[in-house]
């Protein structure tokens, strides 16, 4: 069993920066970041091979933000730029156990075996 937790979030103004990083307990195969906000489906965000060498976005956060991952140290990064406040929610971090072939389907959380407990980004007007 991994553990994963998430740190690095917080109170950011509108077109601020934050890092959010993913430390893990033990190895793991491509990691995501998903989001969520109350009363709402939790949402792709971003997601990275085990290599590090392909990355996925959504939509809403291409060109903004960036993940990365750090296989030395067992951690994913989630760097955010130019922050907007409907990035406000709670970022969790979510990795697999196995091996996957197609990228596209790191969008899905069900595809994930382990999950963070989250961290909260407020991003202010």
């Amino acid at each position: 069993q991994v553990q994963l937790v998430e740190s690095g979030g917080g109170l950011v103004q509108t077109g601020g920066s934050l890092r959010l990083s993913c430390a893990a307990s033990g190895r793991t195969y491509a990691m995501g970041w998903f989001r969520q906000v109350p009363g709402k489906e939790r949402e792709f965000v971003a997601a990275i091979t085990s290599s590090g060498g392909n990355t996925y976005y959504a939509d809403s956060v291409k060109g903004r933000f960036t993940i990365s991952r750090d296989n030395a140290k067992n951690t994913v990064y989630l760097q955010m730029n130019s922050l907007k406040p409907e990035d406000t929610a709670v970022y969790y971090c979510a990795a697999r156990s196995r091996g996957l072939i197609v990228i596209r389907l790191l969008a899905v959380g069900a595809q994930y075996d382990y999950w963070g407990q989250g961290t909260q980004l407020t991003v202010s007007s």
